[in-house]
């Protein structure tokens, strides 16, 4: 079982693919992009959750702690995923699951004051160990979330694994950014789940009883017109 989890990350073909086309790095960055959208408000929750430590050194030590979990949660997520993704029931319910987030998101963005509120209600103080604890569970749901989107978009593990570290270290890094692009051009955040929508349809277009496969290179591009319909619309409404 280990062997057959572990086998594709240390085949030289994986590698090959991820590195040396033009095809892998165009998925890698497309990872990256996606992986940094969906991330922005997981690091604004990481924050907040800190937040609710008094002492400043704790919040940093909670937050290198959540920093070095995500790494090792999303390394352990995406060994299980490439593996278990090629099960077409899995398949399915990764489709739901991915569906469920999109749906929960466009209904807060109806319904804000009962995000704020439920929010709000959470926002009590906690100890240091309970930070972590909470941490370590947001990290694991965050990874499930952003892999299963990547794995959907790659079959290649190696792909999905280069994406995702290069997708935690640039969302550690460019947060504030990211948050100030979203400030200047909202449709930014919507567009990410609508890619997730799409995500979903390609997910459950590959199972048996359909069919219907989607390249990942192909898919890429599609991403690429979604952002510059989004760009487009961001023009019109502000002209």
């Amino acid at each position: 079982m280990l062997i057959d989890l572990l086998s594709p990350f240390f085949d030289a073909h994986n590698w090959h693919q991820a590195i040396m086309t033009a095809d892998g790095w165009t998925i890698i960055i497309s990872i990256v992009i996606l992986e940094s959208l969906l991330s922005v408000d997981n690091a604004v929750v990481l924050a907040a959750k800190t937040s609710t430590l008094n002492d400043p050194k704790k919040q940093q030590h909670a937050l290198f702690a959540g920093l070095w979990s995500a790494f090792i949660l999303r390394l352990l997520v995406i060994v299980f995923a490439t593996y278990f993704i090629k099960i077409w029931q899995i398949k399915v319910l990764g489709a739901l699951y991915l569906v469920y987030l999109s749906i929960d998101y466009f209904y807060k963005r109806k319904h804000p004051k009962q995000a704020i509120k439920k929010s709000k209600q959470n926002q009590t103080p906690h100890s240091f160990v309970l930070i972590v604890l909470e941490l370590e569970m947001i990290n694991f749901f965050f990874s499930i979330d952003s892999v299963l989107a990547s794995v959907a978009i790659s079959p290649n593990p190696v792909i999905v694994l280069i994406g995702g570290i290069v997708g935690i270290l640039a969302v550690r890094f460019i947060a504030n950014a990211l948050m100030k692009l979203i400030h200047i051009m909202p449709e930014i955040e919507p567009m990410a789940y609508i890619l997730i929508i799409l995500i979903a349809i390609k997910l459950f277009m590959e199972i048996p009883a359909i069919n219907i496969k989607i390249s990942s290179s192909l898919f890429a591009l599609m991403m690429g017109v979604v952002a510059l319909v989004t760009y487009l619309f961001h023009r019109y409404r502000h002209l």
